[in-house]
This record gives C-alpha cells, structure tokens and sequence, in this order.
C-alpha cells in the first residue's frame, strides 16, 4: 500500500476479532514506526505499555475509562496500547514555560499516529480512545507519578464488514491561503 492508500483506509474500529492476536512482530512493527516520529528537541518522551493480558486488558475496560461512557468494544481487542509521556526538562518544562505550548501532546499525537499508520499497513484495525481516567490508568499499570497517561489505542483485527463512511470537509473550508480565511484554490 502507498501511503495515500494507507491515510485513506484508515477509520476507527469499534468491533474487533477477540480471537485473533496481534502478534509480537506486529507489536514491534508498531513500536518502530512510533519510535521514529519526531519530537521537540528530539526529547523523545513517549512510552508505551502494550497490554495483550486478557485480565489486564479487563481492567482497563472496567477502570481505565472515563466516567459514564466505557467503550465496551474496547473488551474484543486484542492489544491496549497505553501511550505516556515521561516529561523532559528542557523541551517539555521549560519550553512550555516560554510558549505555552505543551509540546509533548504534540509529540505523543505524532508517535500514537505513527502507530496507528503503521497498523492500517500490518492490515490491523485500531481505534483511539481519550476518555480515559488516569489515575486508575497509573494504579493498573503500575505507572509512576510523573508519568502523564495521554490516550489508549485499541487494536486488532476488524470484524467490521464494511467501512464506515467518513464525511471529510472540503479544503477551502480548511486550508486558506496566505492569511485566515484567504481563499485556497483546490
């Protein structure tokens, strides 16, 4: 696949083979294609926790979760991959400090990108899930304090039987030229 026909197979996944793992190699296919995204002052500040335990995965659903909405498709897949970020100094204390821009968000959606790109290649289905709660995130997983829990990526192999249509916005509406609201020609 070309990288356009991999940007544009891509969707979420909300229904998922429970018994057809993700396999090690493609674990670490994944992890390559994140470990090379790019970070400010190549800080480098993602970690990833790659859950296949069933139980753990269980208690991710169960916890893991924002309040009131659960994601119960998340139960099916087969691999939660947690996505932190272990803050840095130079880039990522100071360099908010003068900015304002808390550049390893910024850092994280390129790796979780990454990850997910790559898994649309492997042939897997993934699905990002923010509504999340990170305190019990950290006390399932073990992770330490200054650890900050930034997303989850459900994946797996799709039981979806057809793609869902993905309405896009055109792009005059969302790149302009040279200034705000400058016209772009498509």
């Amino acid at each position: 696949m070309t990288l356009d026909e991999i940007i544009s197979a891509r969707h979420s996944v909300r229904a998922f083979d429970p018994d057809r793992p993700v396999t090690q190699e493609q674990v670490s296919a994944m992890c390559e294609a994140a470990r090379l995204a790019p970070s400010a002052c190549n800080s480098q500040v993602w970690r990833f926790i790659a859950v296949t335990d069933p139980e753990q995965r269980r208690r991710i659903c169960a916890r893991g979760m924002g309040p009131i909405l659960r994601n119960k498709f998340m139960r099916a897949a087969p691999l939660i991959i947690v996505g932190c970020a272990e803050l840095d100094i130079i880039a990522n204390k100071i360099g908010t400090k003068f900015t304002g821009i808390e550049y390893y968000q910024l850092d994280m959606g390129i790796a979780m990108e990454h990850i997910v790109l790559k898994a649309t290649e492997l042939g897997l289905g993934t699905c990002w899930v923010g509504w999340i709660n990170e305190d019990n995130l950290r006390e399932i997983l073990g992770i330490p304090g200054h650890v900050r829990v930034m997303a989850l990526l459900a994946v797996g192999y799709s039981t979806e039987t057809v793609s869902p249509k993905r309405t896009r916005k055109p792009l005059r509406k969302i790149v302009f030229r040279d200034g705000w609201g400058a016209p772009f020609p498509e």
